[in-house]
């Protein structure tokens, strides 16, 4: 059997038996989640079930393969914003404490060289960064663990999407032959897949931050490590695109509040999630769509890895321009103030 098919297996089975058990310390450390007029449930939910993620892509990782000095770089920093989470699903931390958090993770990648080290050129060579690699690297690993965070709004939405974006990076990763790329992303999988059994709605539990930081951090941190040993038509574009559905709903809700002349971090129910729900979706109905949007997007990315870099590109802005124009339509860029929260 194929290592990664171990690991994941191990991640399911550890995330899957965790959950409960770390339910019962999210209620004890009195870290719920308590409804209000943007959230979509009625009762209090216990949060802080990325614990239960964690454990399962640690335990599928460590046991199925030799740990080296870039692995321990990214637990590190994965550690860093595990705590993040914690703290700030039992205490409510503000904006720029989780991102000196966000930040610091992102350092702890750095000090240990698994680092962006040059840019894909559709039009010519590769564009070295050198100087500049550093905050590039923070900028990535920041913006991708913020687009996994703000997605997380109904049961089972940020653990299925960051399922399939980990299973396109893997199935990319086994083209490109980058066995420690597969195996990292079979864990986070596997580790995801296992806690959406307790979390599809109706969640039993929430990720919280705890899960959401954790998760978009792993997948920003492994984008890196492909992008550093793949081959050059790989880059960032696959996982900016098996990324694409919660990438494009912080980017239109960033549009959208600037728009409204109102702070990019402040809540507001224009999210695509709150606009199909508001067109008649039920929750899982809602799920379930975009599900198939974010699968639709993986198949994309697997073909984004088999093309050469011009054509990677064009069929980048062509897959940004068939989402413009569906968000207009659906009213992601194009709400009322009064759906901005005061």
């Amino acid at each position: 059997m194929q290592i990664y098919i171990v690991a994941f297996i191990i991640a399911v089975a550890v995330a899957y038996f965790a959950t409960p058990h770390v339910k019962e310390l999210a209620i004890k450390a009195g870290a719920m989640d308590t409804p209000d007029e943007r959230k979509v449930h009625r009762e209090p939910v216990p949060r802080m079930g990325g614990l239960a993620i964690y454990f399962g892509v640690v335990a599928a990782v460590f046991i199925s393969m030799k740990i080296n000095h870039q692995i321990l770089g990214i637990f590190l920093g994965g550690s860093i914003m595990l705590a993040v989470g914690i703290i700030d699903d039992i205490k409510q931390l503000s904006a720029k404490a989780k991102l000196a958090g966000q930040i610091l993770a992102a350092m702890a990648l750095i000090v240990f060289d698994v680092r962006i080290e040059w840019l894909t050129n559709p039009f010519g060579p590769m564009i070295y960064l050198d100087y500049l690699s550093i905050p590039v690297t923070i900028l990535w690993i920041v913006a991708v663990t913020n687009t996994v965070n703000l997605i997380d709004g109904l049961d089972g939405l940020a653990a299925g999407v960051s399922s399939i974006a980990s299973i396109t990076i893997l199935f990319v990763a086994l083209q490109q032959n980058l066995w420690m790329v597969a195996l990292l992303t079979a864990a986070i999988a596997g580790s995801a897949l296992g806690f959406l059994f307790h979390n599809f709605n109706p969640a039993k539990i929430f990720m919280g931050d705890t899960g959401s930081l954790f998760l978009g951090y792993m997948l920003a941190a492994v984008s890196i490590m492909g992008a550093v040993k793949g081959a050059a038509t790989i880059a960032l574009f696959v996982p900016i695109v098996a990324l694409g559905l919660p990438i494009m709903d912080t980017a239109f809700a960033i549009i959208r509040r600037y728009h409204h002349g109102v702070p990019i971090f402040r809540p507001d129910k224009g999210h695509l999630h709150h606009r199909l729900l508001a067109m008649g979706l039920s929750q899982k109905q809602v799920v379930l769509s975009m599900y198939v949007v974010s699968g639709l997007l993986g198949l994309s990315a697997i073909i984004l890895s088999e093309v050469s870099q011009l054509y990677a590109f064009l069929i980048f802005i062509a897959i940004a321009a068939v989402s413009v124009v569906a968000a207009k339509k659906i009213g992601v860029l194009d709400i009322h103030e009064k759906n901005v929260d005061a």
